[in-house]
């Protein structure tokens, strides 16, 4: 039977990405986004609750983010969910879980990347696909 890992988020960037290099030279980034769920609860009262997500991109999705995600952007993100085991030194093992972005788009109406860069030619769509083998 056929499976789906297919995430879909509109957040907030709640700090400037990380950019990092692996020895090969495949750049990637690293930032998080911040939703909201709003409700009521059981006397009506309204309320929120704030979740944070651990993105991670590649290639040359990671470059474009470099070039343009700031703090604040109000961005889409299309991608999966990736969990890493990571072993400390003490034979603990860590679970972090993440969203491999493969589509983002910018929605902050103040300022678009496109329109807001000077390009010599139209820039390639902000989207990338990868192997799970880059992930280690």
């Amino acid at each position: 039977m056929r499976t789906v890992n297919k995430v879909i988020l509109i957040g907030n960037v709640t700090k400037d990405p990380i950019i990092k290099s692996t020895e090969g030279g495949n750049k990637l980034a690293l930032f998080t986004t911040a939703t909201n769920r709003y409700y009521k609860t059981s006397d009506g009262e309204s309320k929120s609750e704030a979740e944070f997500h651990n993105c991670v991109a590649w290639g040359g999705l990671a470059e474009r983010i470099e070039q343009f995600l700031t703090k604040g952007k109000l961005i889409y993100i299309e991608g999966r969910l990736k969990t890493r085991v990571i072993e400390k030194d003490d034979g603990e093992k860590l679970y972090k879980t993440e969203v491999v972005a493969m589509n983002l788009i910018f929605l902050d109406k103040k300022w678009d990347p496109i329109e807001g860069a000077h390009w010599d030619e139209t820039p390639a769509p902000m989207s990338t696909s990868i192997d799970d083998d880059d992930l280690f």
